[in-house]
This record gives C-alpha cells, sequence and structure tokens, in this order.
C-alpha cells in the first residue's frame, strides 16, 4: 500500500519536562496537552530518600535541573517545565526564580516550575485566598504555605495525607474528601499539591461542587508551559481552561501582589 500522500507526521512543537525520578503520572500531563505538541520528558536522578522537605531540596538542586535541561536540549524543546511542586516552593520564591532561571540558561529556552505556574495561575483567576490540599507531611504542606504567603496570598484552609511515598496510588475519592476539608472559609480557589498526585478527572467534580476554580499542581503545570509557546491547554470543564481574553506581557507576574489575611488550619 502507497502512503507517499500522507506526507509524513503533522510539525509538533515540543515541551520538555523535568520530573522527579518518581513520577509515575505521565499520562496525565498528556491529557493536558493538545494534539499539535508534543511532551519530551527526563526525570532527576534516583536518590534514596522518601517525599519530604530534603528530597524537596535533592531534586531541585541547580545542579540536577542544569543537567536534565540539558539532556533534553537534543530533542529541541520551545519551553521547558519543572514539573515538581515541593522541589519548587521549597526554596521560597527566591528559590523558585533562581531555579526558573538556571534553567532557562542551560536551555535556551523559556522555563516555568510548578510553584511559578501556581502563582500565574492565582494570578490568571483573580484568586486572593487559597484552600489547600496535599497528599504530603505537615511539614512540607507548610513549606507550602508559607510559599504563598511570602507571595502575598492567604490560606484559608487545608488538608493532608501524611504520605511519603506511593502518592500516585491516592484515589480520586480521598482526594475528593480532602478537598472538603480543606474548603472551611471564604476562599477563592483550591489548590491541589504534589504533580505525583492525579488530579484531572476531579477537577471538574469539584469545581461544580465546591463552586470556585479548583487548581492542581499537574494542571498549572503545562498551562503555563503551553502558554510560553501560544498554545491551550485542553481539559474539559476547568476554570483555568475556560477562554480569556488575550494576556499582555504584564499578564505573566512574578508573584501574587495581594493582601495576606487570616487562615483556618484543618488537618
Amino acid at each position: 500500500m502507497d502512503v507517499s500522500f500522507l506526507g509524513g507526521p503533522a510539525p509538533q512543537h515540543g515541551v520538555g519536562v523535568v520530573a522527579p525520578f518518581d513520577f509515575a503520572l505521565d499520562r496525565e500531563l498528556w491529557r493536558w496537552v493538545p494534539g499539535d505538541v508534543s511532551l519530551r520528558l527526563t526525570r532527576t536522578p534516583y536518590v534514596p530518600v522518601e517525599v519530604s522537605l530534603d528530597l524537596a531540596r535533592l531534586v531541585s538542586e541547580h545542579e540536577t535541573l542544569t543537567d536534565a535541561v540539558r539532556s533534553l536540549s537534543a530533542a529541541e524543546p520551545e519551553v521547558v517545565a519543572y514539573a515538581c511542586a515541593s522541589g519548587s516552593f521549597v526554596g521560597g520564591l527566591a528559590g523558585e526564580r533562581a531555579m526558573s532561571a538556571a534553567m532557562t540558561r542551560a536551555g535556551d529556552v523559556a522555563s516555568v516550575t510548578t510553584s511559578g505556574a501556581l502563582l500565574e495561575a492565582l494570578a490568571e483567576l483573580g484568586a486572593r485566598r487559597v484552600a489547600l490540599v496535599t497528599p504530603y507531611t505537615e511539614s512540607v504542606t507548610r513549606a507550602l504555605e508559607d510559599y504563598l504567603r511570602e507571595a502575598g496570598a492567604a490560606v484559608t484552609g487545608r488538608a493532608f495525607l501524611g504520605l511519603t511515598r506511593h502518592i500516585w496510588k491516592v484515589p480520586y475519592r480521598a482526594v475528593a474528601d480532602m478537598a472538603r476539608r480543606a474548603v472551611t472559609g471564604a476562599a477563592d480557589a483550591l489548590f491541589i499539591s504534589c504533580t505525583n498526585l492525579p488530579t484531572y478527572d476531579v477537577i471538574p467534580q469539584l469545581e461544580a461542587e465546591l463552586r470556585m476554580p479548583v487548581l492542581s499542581a499537574n494542571q498549572v503545570t503545562v498551562w503555563a508551559a503551553l502558554r510560553r509557546i501560544g498554545a491551550r491547554a485542553v481539559g474539559p470543564y476547568q476554570a483555568l481552561l475556560m477562554d480569556r481574553p488575550a494576556p499582555g506581557p504584564a499578564a505573566v507576574p512574578p508573584d501574587v501582589a495581594v493582601e495576606p489575611e487570616g487562615q483556618e488550619g484543618v488537618t
């Protein structure tokens, strides 16, 4: 059968993704990606440490990220994303910015991190008060709270699982239950942290139930990376992905300039 008339595969825009060594949700990332974009993934080297602040620091060292980005360069990505929430918030705002800058230098392309993408998404939605869901231990969850407060966001409630491994095995039901516990105050949005926590199908369900935007680590990472190359993330009934006027350069701020408010803690 002569298939020469097909002319080969359609051109693809490349998005490089650096993920931690234990990342198990490649398929979830792909679900937000349109058909003319290909993800090109690599992972950080294995270290024998469970999920913790120590692990977050190890997988986000500049040398580690630089090596990972350089390994992606042969595939010529147009943007590179660091798909790790804790690794990108553990050093605070300055740490996240330095991480992104190191990746940009290594790959000579635009770069984003999960935690930087979160702040960008909150600004896009005009969300000033945030409820949090995490699979982490309390110490890692508190580091995320500190990061958001440093950026000027108010944390209105939280729920966490205390896990140190096998986060990708958490069922949607557990994520939804945590979300209901976390939304105890007047939140503008809910953020579900950790790129290794499944969220794609639970987002529209929670948005309908809680009547607020629901963001997740993988969702904001893909959304922000695609923005850099003029592409749109795909996902049914997800508030972040709804049609909005095209943003100007000033609509991609480094942080969220809002006044902090009080917090209710839920564990």
